[in-house]
């Protein structure tokens, strides 16, 4: 059964990851289609192609490795002009200027992609990485509006009998510690906190913040048990406690420190369960995902030096480092096979495909040819080039010609595919472990 689980993880992300794909492409074709570009093919994944059809005249398919996906457009950049290209590079230029030429069709020279406004061209390029992220806020409003974030409960889970010294080794109370507030006032395991000082409270957090702000306030506090209401009356007492969030994890300060403070503190926790959130959570929890993902890339070099440093010295992977297809797919195959509620193992995959999609959604905006942001560079260097020639009142010039770049676009190719081979080697290796 554990290996079923396993094989169903995998599964769920391998098809997520397919569809995150597909839909990338359709942001690029819709927007091509719509302004007139001619689009010979739109493929999900790369190598052997495992099925096709043609319908107009586009092919639309699926090929072996779903590692990736492209549209073919018409005339990606100027036709060449017959000259013959010299240089270190003039191969490679030559042979992407003659597949560049390829996919413009006769009768069909007016439906390139280049020939359109710089404005066009943008939209369509930014068109893939917006549907990732479009997705991604999709998948985070289910998570936090439609299931809801775990985080503590209004009902009580357990009482503590009496005060102990924050740090302490003791476990058990001992004749002559203090009686905690709650258990003085009676509040027992499965009460549902209705209002605390007059407040009503919708989650344990709420209900934390006013005892906190309360030390040595009297609190009228309205608990319903077994369907009744029950008036009770807590007096917090001034404790030096570890302050969390809502979720029940730890607050750091700057230095990645736990904070501690003196607060309120009347000795009682809550159940954890899922708390739906309100609707604009979830483009919240995606925008804070770009910002992780995208300090991630700018500090990429020194993650992916220390992914290498592991595979030698045999240390623990960095768990807020990069994973690659097979590391990404080993997680969630662990996650579906771990003895936790379903709930709680589909919103881990869940999560994790929404995380997945953000990090589509930046990595294809660095500005570098091939990715979606290299165009976008090209296409808003040649807008500049034509503004400044109108300015100028000069001949409106030639179309720029990204087939010069080819060389560095193949580094960057190269670079990109080391990179995933050291990930994936990583990932079978010595890889990242979150359910320790």
């Amino acid at each position: 059964m554990e290996i079923l689980l396993y094989v169903v993880g995998i599964l769920f992300m391998l098809i997520g990851l397919g569809l995150s794909i597909g839909l990338h492409e359709i942001g690029h074709l819709v927007p091509a289609k719509l302004f007139g570009v001619r689009v010979g093919q739109y493929m999900i994944g790369f190598g052997p192609r495992l099925w096709s059809k043609r319908i107009g005249e586009t092919e639309y398919g699926v090929k072996a490795l779903s590692v990736g996906g492209y549209i073919s457009m018409s005339g990606m950049y100027p036709a060449s002009d017959g000259k013959p290209v010299r240089g270190l590079f003039a191969s490679l230029v030559q042979d992407a200027r003659s597949a560049n030429d390829e996919t413009i069709a006769d009768g069909a020279e007016e439906r390139v992609f280049y020939r359109l406004p710089v404005w066009k061209r943008i939209i369509v390029m930014l068109g893939g990485p917006a549907m990732n992220l479009i997705l991604a806020v999709i998948i985070f409003t289910v998570l936090a509006s439609g299931i809801g974030l775990q985080q503590g409960t209004t009902t009580i889970a357990g009482v503590t009998e009496c005060v102990l010294p924050a740090g302490t080794t003791q476990t058990e109370c001992e004749p002559g510690d203090p009686a905690s507030p709650a258990a003085e006032a009676g509040v027992l395991p499965g009460d549902v906190l209705v209002s605390v000082a007059g407040t009503r409270v919708s989650d344990f957090a709420e209900a934390t913040e006013i005892v906190q702000a309360s030390p040595g306030k009297s609190l009228d506090v309205i608990v319903s048990r077994d369907g009744e209401d029950v008036h009770l009356s807590i007096t917090p007492i001034s404790a030096e406690r570890s302050l969390t969030d809502a979720g029940g994890q730890p607050k750091l300060d700057s230095d990645g420190k736990q904070i501690v403070a003196e607060v309120g503190y009347v000795g009682m926790s809550s159940q954890m369960g899922f708390v739906p959130q309100p609707i604009g959570t979830g483009a919240a929890l995606a925008g804070e995902n770009v910002g992780r993902v995208a300090e991630l890339i700018v500090q990429l070099p020194v993650k992916l030096w220390n992914v290498g440093s592991s595979l030698v010295t045999g240390a623990d992977r960095d768990p807020d480092g990069p994973l690659s297809v097979v590391g990404v797919g080993r997680l969630a195959g662990e996650v579906a096979a771990t003895d936790a509620p379903v709930l709680n193992r589909f919103v881990f995959l869940l999560s994790l495909l929404g995380s997945l999609n953000v990090a589509l959604f930046v990595f294809n905006l660095i500005p570098l040819l091939p990715l979606d942001g290299g165009h976008v560079v090209v296409a808003l260097w040649d807008g500049i080039r034509k503004a400044w020639a109108k300015l100028f009142r000069r001949p409106p010039p030639v179309p720029v010609d990204a087939t010069r770049l080819v060389p560095l676009t193949i580094v960057v190719a190269v670079l990109m595919i080391a990179m995933g081979a050291l990930l994936m080697f990583a990932d079978v290796v010595n890889p990242v472990n979150l359910l320790q």
